[in-house]
């Protein structure tokens, strides 16, 4: 059964995005039955093009991702989340729908990238990529079935710290 993880950003335009898109490229590079999804509360309905231009650049596949609402996620039908990550402190702060599965949550706080002045952005969301799969290729190498949700929970908050 694979293990599904929920990243939530308040817009869903850059981290989350950057989120989603590194930890199902470890899963697919390590053949890991794992994926991961973006979502966001207040969604821009676009991705920010530094986003985009940081993953090309690190040869990471992006297609598929867009700019979604995080309710979507917890309708009937969605993928059944196992962990549920929130990558930007405003998103952290907001109430966020009871999830079907009772997930392991999880933040872990990054400055926003686009907040950067316009000459720093490039290096700022290719930092931001970088640690972010970081800790997504640590969050992907977990043995997901073996674990209990205390035992996940530890986990997620000590990569969280590293």
């Amino acid at each position: 059964m694979s293990t599904h993880i929920l990243v939530l950003c308040t817009h869903n335009a850059a981290r989350s995005v950057l989120a989603e898109a590194m930890f199902n490229h470890w899963a697919k590079k390590l053949g890991v039955d794992a994926k991961a999804f973006s979502a966001g509360a207040a969604p821009s309905g676009r991705i920010h093009p530094q986003a985009l231009l940081a993953l090309d650049a690190a040869g990471v596949e992006r297609a598929g991702l867009a700019s979604k609402h995080m309710d979507l996620f917890a309708q009937a039908g969605a993928p059944e989340m196992r962990v549920v990550l929130t990558v930007c402190d405003s998103a952290a702060a907001q109430p966020c729908p009871i999830w079907p599965g009772a997930p392991v949550r999880g933040h872990w706080s990054y400055p926003d990238p686009s907040a950067a002045p316009a000459h720093e952005q490039a290096q700022r969301f290719a930092l931001t990529r970088q640690a972010l799969g970081y800790r997504m290729l640590q969050l992907v190498q977990l043995p997901f079935a073996k674990l209990d949700n205390q035992a996940l929970q530890a986990l997620v908050q000590r990569i969280g710290e590293s």
